[in-house]
């Protein structure tokens, strides 16, 4: 009880574990950013297709994948070892597009639903007696270019059943590691992470090879159950080639990693079938059978792999958090950009208005024209429109600062920029200024006492030009305390001001909130990496 107590904790504590990591994003095309988005994809494929369906079913057959490059021979072998042929091997390069697996009768009931690598569909392959079935070679089994019609179809998993494999045991004949297709090296990669065992294939000629020298770094790195076929060696040569591929091995680390050679052998030897005699492969399929027959092997070669897995979840989830903590230093660091830049160009608005830089052509004009030859409205629509273009001007140099800022940034997307209503956006709101200032101009001259020269307009168009004309509109301020008194002109010029600052404001703040919207849309906060660390914690303290 305590035994399945700790078992099921661990489950939850690694459920919990992939959600964090399902969750994760990468959304900045930072340095180091798609290594993470691999990494997390890998890390989902072990959890969904290994880890997970391995603590829940700790007495499942073992799932052996057999993979390597392009004409290994991974196929032929797997047909020996079953003893017919229930996987395409031939010529044509790459052969294996859907993936066979072939276990017993008896286990079948274990692939037949999604314990193990839920993104594939089954395809259930006829039951055929195995005397038959090595006359009439492989079952049929779908060909990619035709599975491709479908665009949104999953890729496929073919099933078959021999009672030749020992119960216990199930066979992975996998697509190529260095297909030139890239769908198939990714669901090659996919099956490695659902195996208990990996046995790699390679061939005299290719043993040095780079891409499976990675792969059987990734094993020694998460500690997986390995064994090595060097297939398809002359025997003129084969107790050198082994000699060398077996000194590979130790420099690496792996020199105690089974390593089992096949020889290379004509067609005529093979009696018309395709097989390979039983003599060349018995001590691989002896291998196996240990493996699956004997309980203690059985458990340690299943135990060593997940052991393994679980292990590396350490660095391997830390790494992400590290890649969220980056993202979310980068998209600060993006939002300070946009934030100083609009912060200094409300600053040199304010400056520009305490200059007077507004009272300027048209409004200068109609100011110095006020009231004899100029009205109030049109005083108040020269400096609505000249507060405007200020506004624009003012976000666009925001935009452009910005900008320059993000180029330096490495990894860092186009800045956002202002659409095609930004000055739509100001002009409503200068106008909404206006309309503002007249209504607390007519609400104080009904307030003043005794009568008053000027209509409301008026009032707020010498508002206008005390709140934007700077030094060189002092007479307006004057001209209100004639007008409505001093304490009334003061009252209003303070209710001016606040009117004003609103509108700038309104203005900058929330053309900063457009450009930051792309950013807080990527949801690039903390909240992830401490998300990780926080499962992963959790999940060291179960195990």
């Amino acid at each position: 009880m305590a035994i399945l107590e700790a078992r099921t904790e661990l489950l939850d504590a690694l459920t919990t574990l992939r959600d964090r990591v399902a969750a994760a994003r990468f959304p900045l095309p930072l340095p180091g950013a798609e290594r993470a988005r691999r990494s997390r994809s890998e890390l989902l494929a072990q959890l969904d297709d290994y880890l997970v369906p391995r603590l829940r079913a700790p007495e499942a057959p073992l799932l052996a994948v057999v993979g390597g490059s392009t004409g290994a021979g991974k196929s032929t072998l797997v047909n020996s070892l079953v003893g017919r042929r229930i996987s395409d091997a031939g010529v044509l390069r790459p052969t294996t597009r859907t993936p066979v697996l072939v276990c017993h009768p008896a286990d079948q009931h274990w692939f037949a639903g999604p314990r193990v690598l839920p993104r594939l569909r089954r395809v259930w392959t006829p039951r055929r007696d195995d005397c038959r079935a090595a006359e009439d070679g492989p079952a049929a089994v779908p060909d990619d270019d035709h599975a491709a019609d479908d665009a949104d179809a999953p890729p496929a998993l073919a099933v078959e059943t021999a009672e030749a494999v020992p119960v216990g045991l199930a066979l992975l004949d996998s697509p190529d590691i260095d297909s030139l297709v890239t769908a198939n090296r990714e669901l090659a990669a996919e099956l490695f992470c659902a195996a208990d065992v990996w046995i790699l294939v390679t061939t005299a000629s290719r043993y040095a090879d780079a891409i499976p020298w990675h792969l059987l770094r990734s094993a020694r790195e998460y500690d997986v159950t390995l064994a090595t076929v060097l297939d398809r060696v002359p025997h003129q040569v084969a107790e050198e080639v082994s000699r060398q591929y077996t000194a590979l091995l130790e420099r690496a680390g792996l020199g105690d990693v089974p390593c089992f050679t096949v020889p290379e052998l004509p067609e005529s030897a093979r009696g018309g079938s395709g097989l390979l005699p039983a003599t060349a492969v018995a001590e691989l399929r002896d291998w196996l059978l240990h493996h699956a027959g004997d309980p203690a092997a059985r458990a340690v070669a299943a135990g060593r792999t997940a052991a393994g897995a679980l292990a590396s979840l350490r660095s391997r989830v830390s790494g992400l958090a590290g890649a969220a903590a980056a993202q979310h230093a980068a998209a600060l660091r993006l939002m300070r950009h946009i934030d100083g830049a609009y912060e200094r160009a409300g600053a040199r608005v304010r400056r520009q208005i305490d200059d007077g830089e507004l009272l300027a052509g048209e409004a200068l004009a109609r100011w110095r024209g006020f009231p004899r030859d100029s009205g109030g409205d049109e005083l108040l629509d020269a400096f609505a429109d000249g507060l405007s273009a200020l506004l624009r001007g003012a976000v666009g140099d925001a935009d452009e600062e910005a900008a320059d800022a993000w180029r330096l940034e490495p990894g860092a997307p186009e800045c956002g920029r202002a659409d095609e209503l930004v000055a739509e956006r100001i002009d409503l709101l200068a106008r909404r200024w206006r309309r503002c200032l007249e209504e607390i101009a007519d609400e104080e001259l009904r307030a003043a006492e005794g009568g008053c020269p000027l209509p409301a307009e008026g009032i707020a168009a010498l508002l206008a030009a005390a709140l934007l004309g700077g030094r060189r509109a002092r007479g307006a301020d004057e001209a209100l305390a004639c007008a409505l008194g001093a304490a009334v002109a003061a009252r209003l010029r303070e209710r001016g001001e606040r009117l004003l600052e609103d509108c700038l404001d309104r203005v900058l703040r929330g053309e900063r909130g457009y450009r930051l919207v792309p950013l807080r849309d990527l949801d690039a906060t903390p909240d992830q990496q401490v998300a990780l660390i926080a499962a992963l914690s959790v999940l060291q303290r179960k195990r």
